[in-house]
């Protein structure tokens, strides 16, 4: 079966439904996020939990990662590898761009419903929230402007299906994706 790619902006659900096709198809989840806390692992920064990026060593990780492209490039090389071998689900934002293989799913949100699924996933008020979404939608689109001259969140022509998140639960969100997924499914 060909790889799933689901990319989105911040706090939209991509790990969740990835983990939710994972488990149905019985295929394993790598995400660029994984990959890049093994990175900052291996410079010896701590890191714990799904919202490690909010906190205020993640975002000085992330500083640092501006610095050089090599690190999301690193990333993206370890990701077009699994992509091309097929039978994985992966959450990243650029490898839909990059990569000539694999189903390709963006999920789309707006920034009040992902910063209601953040502060509810982190605990934190939706004000707090909306602040680091904000921060984090404008870097990323930063980098990979600069890195790759992607679009990133604007140029969906990458991608095989877009699902709007906002109104749907994440059982919803899941069943239509793997829907789609399975009339691909090789």
């Amino acid at each position: 079966m060909e790889a799933v790619i689901v990319s989105g902006l911040p706090a939209v659900g991509k790990t969740t439904i990835a983990r939710i096709i994972a488990e149905k198809l019985h295929l394993r989840v790598f995400g660029g996020g994984d990959i890049l806390k093994e990175m900052a692992e291996e410079r010896g920064v701590t890191t714990s939990g799904e919202d490690w990026w909010d906190t205020k060593e993640g975002i000085r990780f992330l500083e640092e990662r501006k610095k050089s492209p090599k690190f999301d490039q690193d990333v993206d090389r370890r990701l077009l590898k699994k992509a091309a071998g097929g039978n994985v689900v992966i959450t990243s934002y650029p490898l839909p761009w990059l990569s000539k293989k694999g189903i390709k799913v963006w999920l789309s949100g707006s920034a009040e419903s992902r910063a209601k699924r953040m502060a509810k996933r982190d605990k934190k008020g939706i004000e707090e929230c909306k602040r680091v979404i904000a921060v984090r939608d404008a870097e990323n689109y930063k980098i990979y402007k600069k890195i790759y001259k992607i679009e990133f969140g604007k140029d969906l022509t990458p991608f095989d299906l877009v699902v709007g998140t906002d109104g749907m639960s994440v059982e919803e969100v899941g069943k239509e994706v793997l829907r789609y997924v399975k009339t691909r499914k090789r």
